[in-house]
């Protein structure tokens, strides 16, 4: 990458395999905002995951739709982008720092298929192990994985011009040809390409039940294109061609929809369309564009942060790129571009990117300009410590830990009590 100005701003530590792989501070002026704003994802996620079975508001919205858990992963992927417009500032070896954010990549992204893939599963049972056979391959993790390193190839390898004198959508002209480039696909992809009937086998959870005469096998009629339903959107469909029905998601959150009218225990009857059945994965393949073009973007916030010193210059470039980024969102969903988080559309990555750019700009009012930290601290140490907190929350490492002490048997445990 062509220098632009020298870094002024140091962050977190760059050997630390944190969520946003940031570089712990030398010395110079620490963004304390964005270990708030960092801290604030760990939150909302954890606070998501126990609270959104007792308040089905705030949990995942079953297809179209915003709701507060929807918020969550685009957070992660903006935080990522902001902190590596600080880390990689200034490369004097691409390849050296092209092999580092492959191997910070590989490692977060095999963390997620360790955490997500199934093997601390056992909750109940305090067992763990992995099936290979229907482990799952994508995640939160992973996803942050592929942006992470798809922004930090745009930020090694496309040059930039200087920041004075010209204007900041002129400068960083290649990352923004390439957020078109890989929005281009997405929609290209979901529109243009033909999704035809296609069959299921219901999976089990016992291998003696895997007898052809135990086994039930679904239909879902599709033969359509540019369909963006649960049953026969492109995206599934790339995913079970790619990597099998049997990586998906196992519990999709589509099922919560009144059409498959899911029991109180999660069972999907009978009676249910076929496409209830069927796992999909909310971070499947195709949706890691418009997810990659979230760290992207997110990138040029951390450009203003890097490249001018001033608060007021700051926080009027981000408010006018947030606001921006709200309307064409909101427009392109009038348009019929629908919220989804599943799907991760173009007009979900404007929205929930334009909020992850408020709630920027407000934490680093309170925090940086105000120097509010003590109202922050906890969110702060938390964003010091994501990926720990991450793992303990994702993995059930806490909660088996919990439940591990028990009286007389298992299930008689502080947890079940």
């Amino acid at each position: 990458m062509a220098e632009c100005e020298p870094l002024l701003v140091h962050v977190a530590d760059e050997e630390q395999p944190e969520l946003v792989v940031a570089r712990k501070s030398t010395g110079a002026a620490r963004i304390a905002s964005l270990d708030v704003f960092r801290g604030l994802c760990v939150f909302l996620m954890t606070f998501v995951d126990y609270a959104g079975s007792i308040l089905p508001v705030i949990a995942h919205s079953p297809w179209n739709g915003l709701h507060l858990a929807d918020f969550v992963t685009p957070f992660f992927l903006f935080v990522a982008g902001v902190s590596l417009a600080l880390v990689h500032k200034k490369v004097p070896i691409r390849m050296e720092a092209t092999q580092k954010a492959i191997q910070r990549a590989l490692k977060l992204f095999f963390l997620g298929v360790l955490l997500q893939g199934g093997y601390l599963h056992g909750v109940d049972s305090l067992t763990f192990g992995v099936d290979i056979e229907r482990i799952r391959w994508l995640g939160i993790l992973q996803r942050i994985a592929i942006g992470y390193f798809v922004a930090a190839l745009c930020e090694i390898w496309l040059p930039c011009q200087r920041w004075r004198g010209e204007g900041f959508f002129r400068k960083y002209i290649w990352h923004w040809s390439t957020v078109l480039l890989l929005s281009a696909a997405y929609v290209g992809l979901s529109y243009g390409l033909y999704v035809p009937d296609w069959q299921f086998q219901e999976l089990h959870s016992s291998p003696n039940l895997l007898l052809a005469k135990d086994v039930n096998v679904y239909t879902v009629k599709c033969s359509v294109r540019g369909d963006l339903g649960p049953a026969c959107n492109s995206a599934g469909m790339i995913d079970r061609y790619v990597l099998g029905i049997n990586h998906l998601y196992t519990k999709p959150v589509y099922r919560n929809l009144k059409d498959c009218n899911v029991s109180k225990h999660g069972k999907v009857p009978e009676s249910a369309p076929a496409w209830c059945h069927a796992s999909f994965d909310p971070e499947g393949i195709l949706s890691s564009l418009t997810a990659a073009a979230t760290c992207i973007i997110g990138l040029q916030y951390g450009h203003i942060l890097a490249q001018s010193q001033d608060h007021k210059e700051r926080l009027q470039n981000w408010s006018i790129f947030s606001c921006s980024l709200m309307a064409l969102g909101l427009f392109l969903a009038c348009l019929g571009i629908p919220l989804n988080k599943s799907l991760y559309t173009i007009s979900y990555l404007l929205v929930t990117l334009a909020s992850a750019g408020i709630t920027f700009c407000t934490l680093y009012v309170l925090v940086d300009v105000y120097s509010w930290r003590r109202l922050t601290f906890v969110l702060e140490w938390m964003g010091k410590h994501s990926l720990s907190t991450f793992i303990l929350v994702t993995s059930n490492i806490a909660v088996i830990a919990i439940q591990g002490f028990y009286w007389g048997a298992p299930n008689d445990n502080l947890v079940s009590f």
